[in-house]
């Protein structure tokens, strides 16, 4: 019998599974942001993709402010209507979907309160026109020669 044909019922969630993952997710959130505190944002790029993401960003959300992102924007009804047309015009890039960790405010580092759960492509358009915007310039100024390694 093929195992998809099984009633739902009898699958659970791994939770050594949901772990990995939110460990993968903040090690990732750490090292962007260490990135951000380390070099000038506008000359980081995230992915060799920044100039089209950035640009289709700003084509379908052009007065979505990326300095102080509201969960509301991305998740409402009509967010999530736009961004899912927005990232299937990017499904062919690896990772595209993969759970990232977004910090909603720019200007302050990740915390639990200051994280949406996001898919990767949404953390890459946020976060190109942050640094092309300059939203993520005080960063290296306010977290200067601080790492979350040092907390």
């Amino acid at each position: 019998m093929d195992v998809l044909s099984r009633p739902a019922d009898e699958f659970v969630n791994d939770g050594m599974v949901e772990e990995l993952w939110a460990m993968k997710a903040v090690e990732h959130a750490e090292i962007h942001f260490n990135l951000l505190c380390s070099v000038d944002p506008r000359q980081l790029h995230l992915t060799p993709y920044d100039n089209e993401i950035y640009e289709e960003f700003r084509r379908n959300f052009p007065d979505l402010d990326v300095s102080v992102v509201k969960e509301a924007d991305l998740k409402s009804g009509d967010g999530k209507a736009k961004w899912r047309a927005y990232v299937e015009k990017f499904n062919r890039l690896e990772d595209f979907s993969y759970g990232t960790l977004l910090r909603a405010d720019a200007t302050e580092e990740f915390q639990p309160d200051n994280a949406i759960l996001v898919v990767r492509i949404q953390f890459w358009a946020i976060e190109v026109a942050r640094n092309r915007e300059g939203c993520n310039d005080v960063l290296r100024e306010k977290f200067r020669g601080r790492s979350k390694k040092e907390e």
